[in-house]
């Protein structure tokens, strides 16, 4: 594999930034959004034949109907969890874009975080402070609290599974593969041990047992302590020995290493590293309720630049804060669809003290500075910038001007399109909502329509397929009354939603529909692009997915 491999027809590789037992994880670009992305590899065949003892469920051995029959059910299972845990949706956890399968390789699309990875952090900077490690704890409870009300248990927790981004916001990776191959009818696993890391593994799952969110607990308790002692709770030559010693050793107690640690800490990250897992905290919830009075609070002092390494316990001292201003740049060059960066979004289980309000609050900038600054940022490309700025600007904007005043409905178009691009449809749908009601023209003018289609785009990506078919089919006739009318001569949108038609016919499993769809659409694109045009071998690969649906062949590429 090069790192000019195409996925799926959308997904370039990059640079490989990671790999393990499971598979490969790949840096990409999304060349359909334009966004940076992190591709996750699997080979089912390779899982299937890695393992032939009671852990990986004898899936080595067999026939070769039966390990088909396998590689079936783990691409199907794969996918279904992949689906469900694209639903969640939290600021600790990754955002999963899309998967499938490519080149017999089963493969997870996801945001790629910026930031350090909590297992960096640690080589450059342990023992953390105390609020900095209870800070990364009580960040990852919230993540878990999540995960595990789905119900789903992430299996893997360890330090280089979670990211620290510039602002001390951090984030639970790797959620989507821990979940898909944790089956209680395969236990699939590369070597025959369970899945995990042995540095991180509650004994019950060293030993193949049922696991369960505790067992999630137990690993936090594991890198509590990593982060607190600067070392894992046991060590040994061998993963082997690792493993015997998480299963049959007491941990030693973190203040017999490090004094300065407070009682209740030492106490608690012993109750997560018991045993049994009926003998540590009852969820991730209660663990948070006991680091809560250990976090740092909150300062009044305005939001400082970010450091040069992430501090966790930023995002309770500086709650909601927005990011400050940048330094002057020189200009830059925007691009023709600039990468964006999230705006940072500091998140609490519970309640934080607010700051002391100022005695004198500085005067508000004058309105038309501030959106001439807001443009520059666009032009700069500072993007989670422009998140916080719009998101200030729009209510005073609309309480000057009204909503439907065309510098309104800028600010507006701005904002919607950095959360789309951000992965954040769920806040960019009623924003196109309203964009599209007091377009020029209203719904069914140009602008209307562009924001319409935005606003589909946002209903598929958040799983609303029916709503999101009919509005895609609405679009389209409006699309095509408009080119028979001569009011638009470019094809370009009609053929991007027909194309999005025929993949939702295919979610709703109209395999036939979906499959005269999609050929009528190959065969005009590529009479008019070729053979070799991106959207006609993406077109093609979709119809190699529905075939084994089709009584008949159909034909091959020119």
């Amino acid at each position: 594999m090069t790192a000019a491999r195409l996925i799926d027809g959308r997904y370039r590789l990059t640079e490989k930034i990671g790999h393990g037992g499971m598979g490969q994880v790949w840096a990409g670009h999304d060349e359909r959004l334009h966004r940076p992305v992190a591709v996750k590899l699997l080979r089912p065949d390779r899982l299937l034949s890695g393992g032939t003892g009671p852990a990986a469920g004898g899936l080595g051995t067999g026939t070769a109907g039966e390990r088909r029959r396998h590689g079936d059910e783990l691409r199907r299972r794969f996918l279904r969890e992949c689906r469900v845990t694209a639903a969640l949706d939290h600021p600790g956890l990754v955002t999963v874009f899309d998967a499938g399968e490519d080149g017999g390789e089963l493969y997870l699309v996801m945001q790629r975080v910026p930031g350090v990875s909590l297992a960096d952090l640690i080589a450059e900077d342990a023992p953390f402070p105390i609020e900095r490690a209870v800070a990364v704890a009580a960040q990852l409870c919230t993540a878990l609290a999540a995960v595990h009300a789905v119900p789903v248990v992430h299996r893997d927790l360890k330090p280089s599974n979670v990211m620290v981004r510039d602002d001390g916001r951090t984030v639970l990776l790797d959620l989507g593969i821990a979940t898909a191959l944790d089956t209680e009818t395969t236990r699939l696993t590369l070597t025959g041990v369970p899945i995990g890391s042995p540095s991180y593994m509650a004994p019950e799952q060293a030993l193949a047992a049922t696991t369960d969110p505790r067992s999630d607990l137990y690993a936090l308790g594991c890198l509590l302590h990593e982060m607190l002692a600067g070392e894992e709770p046991f060590r040994a030559p061998t993963a082997l020995g690792v493993l015997r010693r998480h299963v049959d050793e007491p941990p030693v107690p973190l203040r017999d290493l490090r004094p300065e640690v407070p009682p209740p800490l030492e106490r608690l990250v012993l109750d997560l590293l018991a045993k049994q897992p009926a003998d540590r905290p009852a969820d991730a919830q209660a663990v948070y309720a006991r680091l809560l009075p250990l976090l740092p609070a909150a300062e009044a002092a305005p939001q400082p630049r970010y450091p040069a390494l992430p501090d966790p316990a930023r995002p309770y001292r500086f709650p909601h804060q927005p990011q400050p201003a940048a330094a002057p740049a020189a200009p830059v060059a925007p691009a023709a669809t600039p990468l964006l960066r999230s705006e940072p979004r500091p998140f609490l289980m519970a309640a934080v003290p607010p700051p002391p309000a100022p005695a004198a609050p500085p005067a508000a900038p004058d309105l038309g500075a501030e959106c001439a600054r807001l443009s520059d940022l666009v032009d700069a490309g500072h993007h989670g910038e422009v998140l916080g700025l719009a998101a200030r600007l729009l209510p005073r904007a609309e309480a000057e001007l009204g909503d439907g005043a065309p510098l309104v409905r800028t600010i507006r178009t701005i904002y919607a399109r950095t959360l789309l691009h951000e992965g954040h449809p769920h806040q960019a749908l009623p924003e196109y909502r309203r964009l599209a009601a007091t377009a020029d023209g209203g719904p069914h003018g140009p602008q209307g329509l562009d924001h319409r289609y935005r606003a589909a785009v946002c209903l598929d990506q958040l799983g609303h397929g029916p709503d999101a078919l009919a509005e895609y089919q609405a679009l389209l006739a409006a699309h095509t009354a408009r080119l028979e009318a001569g009011l638009d001569t470019d094809p370009e949108r009609g053929y991007d939603l027909r194309e999005r038609i025929g993949l939702r016919l295919a979610a709703t499993g109209d395999t036939e529909s979906a499959w005269q769809w999609l050929l009528q659409l190959l065969f005009e694109r590529e009479r008019r692009d070729g053979p070799h045009h991106p959207a006609v071998r993406r077109l093609r690969q979709s119809l190699d997915t529905l075939h084994p649906h089709r009584p008949t062949p159909w034909p091959p590429a020119s």
